[in-house]
Formats: C-alpha cells, sequence, structure tokens
C-alpha cells in the first residue's frame, strides 16, 4: 500500500508539472497572437473545482492523466456545428477563433507545447548541474587508469589499465580534475604523462585529442577512463527482455570481472563493451558468497552504445555544483542524448528489434516516479522529471492527428494546397485517430498492469 501511494502522489505531481508546463506553452501563444482561450484544464473529465478569470475557465478536473488549453474554433466539431448555424456565421470571422488566424501562427501555438517541455527539462537539468551535482562521497585517491579504450590516444601512447597517472603535463601528483583541465589546454598537442606501474615509473607521450577543446571533452575521448570508486560494479534492478536478464543476472549481483577485468564504474564497463561491438563477455559475479560466471552478449538499447540492460547501485555521494557554463553543457548532453533515445527506440520497435510490450504507460511511469521518489538523491529524481519531459514533447510533435504534430502536419499540407481541407474530412481523420489513440492507450496499460510484481511473480 505504501508504495502504491508514493507512486501514485509522485505520479500525480511529475504528470501534473510536465501537463501544465506543456498546456501553458499553447496558452501563452495563443494568447499572443490574439487566440481567445476558453479553458485552460489539468485532467479530464468533470470540473471538480477553478476560477474564471476573463475570457478563460481556469480549471481541475476529476482524472489528473492529462491536460488542455481549449481555444475557441480549435476543433472540427466546433467548426462544423458553428458553420451549421447560418445565425452564427460571424465565427469565421471572429478574431478571436483560432481558425482566422494565420497558419504560420497555428503552427507557433502547437509548437510552442512541446518547445515548454523541451525547455523545461534543460532548465531543470541546468539548475541540478548548476546547483546540486551529486558526486561520489568515497572516491579511490590515487589516479588508477580503470580501463584504456584500445585504438585511443591513451593506447597509442603505451599507457595500460591498472597504471597509475603520476604526472601529466608536467603537473605532479594531479587529480583527474586536473588532468582534464590540462588535457583541454593542450588540445591537439601532445603531452608528456608520468605512471607508476607494478612499482617501476614510466614516461609516455599522449597526444590529446582535438576534441579537447570542446567544452564536453571527457577524458575517454583520450581513451582513459578514470577509476573514481573502490569495490565492484553491485546491481540495483535489472531491466526484464534484456541481455543482462538474458544472461541471468540479478539484484544484488556483485559484477567482480569483466572477462578477467576488474571494472569500479558502469562508464568503463560501457567503454570496454563499446569496444568491443557487442561480442559476448564472461561476467564474474559475486551472488551470496559465491562466484558465478555467466555468459552475456551486449546489445545496443540506445544510442549511446552497447548496454547490458541493468541499473547500478550508486555511491554515497555528496554535492558538487559545476560552474554555469559546465552545467549547461552537462544539460544539453543530458537533452540531447535523450532526445535520440526515444528515436532509437521507436526505430527498434518499427524494425521489430525491440517488442511495444517494452513501452512504459501510465502505470509503469508511476511506479518510475514512485521509485525515483524513495531513491538517495536528486538525480533520480530531476533525471527522471527530465526523461519525461522531453519524451512528453517528441511525442507530441509525431505527425499523429489529436497530437501537436498533426496539427502542425496539416496546416503544412493546407499551406501547399492553399486551401483548407474540408471539415468533413478532418472530422473523419481526427474520429479514426482517436479509436487508434484509445486503443493504444488501453494497450499500454493493460501492458503496464501484467507488468506488475503482483503478475511476474505468478509466472513460472
Amino acid at each position: 500500500m505504501h508504495e502504491f501511494l508514493v507512486s501514485t502522489a509522485a505520479f500525480v505531481v511529475l504528470v501534473g508539472v510536465m501537463v501544465i508546463v506543456h498546456e501553458f506553452g499553447h496558452f501563452v501563444v495563443a494568447k499572443l497572437c490574439g487566440v481567445r482561450v476558453e479553458a485552460f484544464s489539468f485532467g479530464f473529465g468533470p470540473r471538480l473545482f477553478g476560477v474564471k478569470y476573463g475570457e478563460t475557465d481556469y480549471k481541475v478536473c476529476l482524472l489528473p492523466l492529462g491536460g488542455y488549453v481549449k481555444m475557441t474554433g480549435e476543433t472540427p466539431d466546433q467548426i462544423s456545428g458553428e458553420a451549421a448555424e447560418t445565425d452564427n456565421q460571424k465565427l469565421a470571422v471572429d478574431a478571436g477563433s483560432f481558425t482566422t488566424h494565420p497558419r504560420w501562427q497555428r503552427i507557433l501555438i502547437g509548437l510552442a507545447g512541446p518547445t515548454s517541455n523541451f525547455a523545461l527539462a534543460l532548465v531543470l537539468m541546468l539548475f541540478y548541474y548548476s546547483w546540486i551535482n551529486e558526486v561520489p562521497l568515497v572516491q579511490v585517491k590515487s589516479t588508477t587508469v580503470d580501463w584504456v579504450i584500445p585504438d585511443s590516444s591513451a593506447a597509442a601512447a603505451g599507457i595500460q589499465t591498472g597504471d597509475v597517472v603520476t604526472g601529466f603535463d608536467n603537473v605532479e601528483s594531479p587529480s583527474w580534475e586536473r588532468i582534464r583541465e590540462q588535457a583541454i589546454l593542450n588540445a591537439g598537442q601532445p603531452v608528456p604523462v608520468s605512471v607508476e606501474r607494478g612499482g617501476n615509473a614510466l614516461n609516455f607521450t599522449l597526444r590529446v585529442p582535438a576534441s579537447a577543446k570542446n567544452d564536453d571533452f571527457d577524458l575517454g575521448d583520450a581513451g582513459l577512463e578514470p577509476q573514481y570508486l573502490p569495490g565492484p560494479i553491485v546491481v540495483a534492478e535489472v531491466a526484464p527482455g534484456t541481455p543482462a536478464e538474458q544472461a541471468g543476472l540479478r539484484a544484488g549481483d556483485a559484477i567482480d570481472a569483466v572477462d578477467g577485468h576488474a571494472f569500479h564504474s558502469v562508464d568503463a564497463l560501457v567503454a570496454y563493451m563499446k569496444a568491443g561491438q557487442g561480442k559476448p563477455i564472461d561476467l564474474s559475479v559475486l551472488r551470496n558468497g559465491a562466484t558465478l560466471h555467466l555468459a552475456a552478449h551486449p546489445a545496443k538499447l540506445d544510442a549511446s552504445g552497447y548496454k547490458l540492460g541493468f541499473v547500478w547501485v550508486p555511491p554515497p555521494f555528496h554535492q558538487d555544483p559545476l560552474p554555469l557554463g559546465r552545467a549547461f553543457t552537462k544539460a544539453t548532453s543530458f537533452c540531447s542524448d535523450n532526445s535520440l533515445l526515444i528515436f532509437e527506440v521507436l526505430q527498434r520497435i518499427f524494425t521489430h528489434r525491440i517488442a511495444v510490450s517494452q513501452l512504459a504507460g501510465p502505470v509503469g511511469i508511476a511506479r518510475m516516479a514512485g521509485d525515483a521518489a524513495e531513491m538517495k538523491g536528486w538525480l533520480p529524481k530531476f533525471g527522471l522529471a527530465g526523461e519525461i519531459s522531453l519524451n512528453l514533447g517528441i511525442l507530441n510533435l509525431m505527425p499523429f492527428p489529436i497530437l501537436d504534430g498533426g496539427l502542425i502536419l496539416l496546416l503544412l499540407i493546407e499551406s501547399v494546397i492553399r486551401r483548407d481541407i474540408s471539415i468533413n474530412v478532418k472530422e473523419r481523420i481526427y474520429q479514426a485517430a482517436f479509436v487508434v489513440l484509445v486503443a493504444f492507450f488501453a494497450f499500454i496499460i493493460f501492458n503496464d498492469v501484467t507488468k506488475l510484481p503482483i503478475f511476474m511473480h505468478a509466472k513460472p
């Protein structure tokens, strides 16, 4: 019951914020264009309460699963109904009607909702990185190399996994942050690097990639995956239908080694799998005091590369806010990476490489929101909110009737043919789209329910 209440409350708050921001985008641009907004609603169904201010009814309705902005003359049923009344033809010249405004203004109104969601995701992550930015509390003090990416600048220089960097660009005993700073200062240039290997001091020359001049430069771009954390990678959750589940990985497992290599962070493991281009790997796993060997087959689960599909247990952390410039870079990277992810998922669905059953609907989102609410730290909360806001914006831009993208598509078609599409045709399009959308929504909810623990545990 506790989990249900937390998930429900987190879902209502999360979706409420996303919807209000989305609809507020439509609302503001509509007002700026002079379109009459009759209602600004959070939720659907019967009106619970609200306030009428000017020409707009600001209200909360019974079902908190979305929301809408109602503009005069926006929908085909409004237009046809009013057009049928000869005494009410003044709608056609009503300056406040949606349809009397130029198509470019109506397109801007349609774009405003998704754009607001994109802006919200960016603002959320910018706030997180510039004011919070949680980093591990316990870190490895030495600058030990967790993994050297093959065919990289570091590999070409002769640096190996397990080396301890003792000097970089004539800076003695540098931290990984100082190494990154020095690399940026020497973008495209060779720098001297001193390491300790097996008690011996060795000197190399590393050519820093030219990409180091970019704000989003990471030492992994030079082939160096730093070891920040002690201990193995501990699995917190295994996603269904992923290589991790197929390999037999379970929550609580500690990945002690991969193909004999001891990795201490997911970043290093992902870099290793990316270098292997999806080849099978052997996982040495500690489970209940025993060591198991599991064969796993990494797959491209998203646009960022090969992965197994599990969530790892984050270490204890403290806050280390970033300067505004770096925070903005991290926030934009978060948005671009997650925007590409949804396109990757859709592509895999249409090419039958991922089942539609893997999509999450309201119940699935509620569970994720509840989990994020109870997890330690702010990153799960800000990260999930940013991801959902991005997904909401992108999905609404899909060229499907009823969605913002469908409205924009019809307006573009009308602009090309230089005339309005018949009201009757629009009505049939919207009616068919509504049936498809309701059926798809029902399928997603059914799919979500079947994934609840009570049903999952009942399976053999």
